[in-house]
């Protein structure tokens, strides 16, 4: 089994606490299935012809990254996920305390992994405040992976960010009121009518973001969000876009039940 990277050093009153649907992501990334399908996707060579051309390194993509617990993981143990250590990992999120978070999770994960000489870590490229995916090319990205604002609400609270794309240092995160504090919070678990408004935005970015040739995404739903339907919406897509469900939080009562659906081409 995989360490779990440290959070302890993450402020709770503003960003988002790692809780079971973290660790669903967790588990399931790093399952033997998802770890055969990831290898398998992104070997670090290819044959052409006669030859082994080496393939680009994946650029892996966490929206809302929080804590960065999951984008910590992903990058500390690159090798046992991805079946490669180069590996560019990059963060965004709207809450720019939770983006130096990130940059605190991975980095004290990579050298976590490093100092039990355990080789595979990848690299942190940057952490960006950020609405979604909007700094970002088409087709730049190999793995994204989303934990979405996923309750229910009435709407979608009104977003606080820095200038899109801005990469966050460590001196940039100023001091906030509490009620500033608590719309940072909110901002990570409200998703509006059916908590699915945040991820219907990024889903229809989503064909134009992937690398056509390889890329897969990772995204959590719970039961309100009516999975069945978002899934049967992916597969109209058309031009070889698949979706299955990959994990599961179990047999819990109750519209909290989670799932992570996994979205690919061919």
């Amino acid at each position: 089994m995989l360490p779990t990277p440290s959070t302890s050093h993450v402020d709770t009153d503003r960003i988002y606490e790692p809780a079971e649907d973290s660790f669903l992501l967790l588990d399931t990334l790093s399952s033997e299935a998802e770890t055969h399908f990831l290898t398998q996707r992104f070997a670090s060579h290819q044959s052409t012809g006669h030859h082994d051309e080496p393939t680009p390194s994946p650029l892996v993509l966490e929206v809302g990254s929080g804590s960065g617990v999951v984008l910590a993981f992903v990058t500390a143990h690159a090798y046992a996920i991805l079946g490669r250590a180069d590996v560019v990992a990059l963060g965004t999120d709207v809450n720019t305390f939770a983006c130096k978070a990130t940059k605190q999770t991975v980095a004290h994960a990579c050298q976590t992994t490093k100092a039990k000489d355990i080789d595979g870590s990848g690299f942190l490229l940057a952490t960006m405040s950020a609405d979604l995916t909007s700094p970002l090319r088409d087709g730049v990205v190999d793995l994204l992976i989303f934990n979405p604002p996923y309750v229910p609400s009435r709407a979608v609270p009104e977003l606080v960010y820095l200038k899109p794309g801005t990469a966050i240092s460590d001196t940039e995160c100023t001091s906030r009121t509490f009620e500033e504090d608590s719309h940072l919070l909110q901002l990570s678990y409200d998703g509006g009518v059916d908590g699915i408004e945040v991820t219907n935005r990024l889903l229809e970015r989503l064909p134009s973001l992937l690398n056509l040739a390889r890329g897969a995404a990772y995204i959590l739903l719970c039961a309100q969000n009516k999975p069945r339907e978002v899934m049967q919406r992916i597969r109209g897509w058309g031009d070889g876009w698949s979706v299955a469900a990959v994990g599961h939080s179990g047999k819990k009562a109750g519209w909290e039940k989670l799932q992570i659906i996994r979205i690919w081409r061919g």
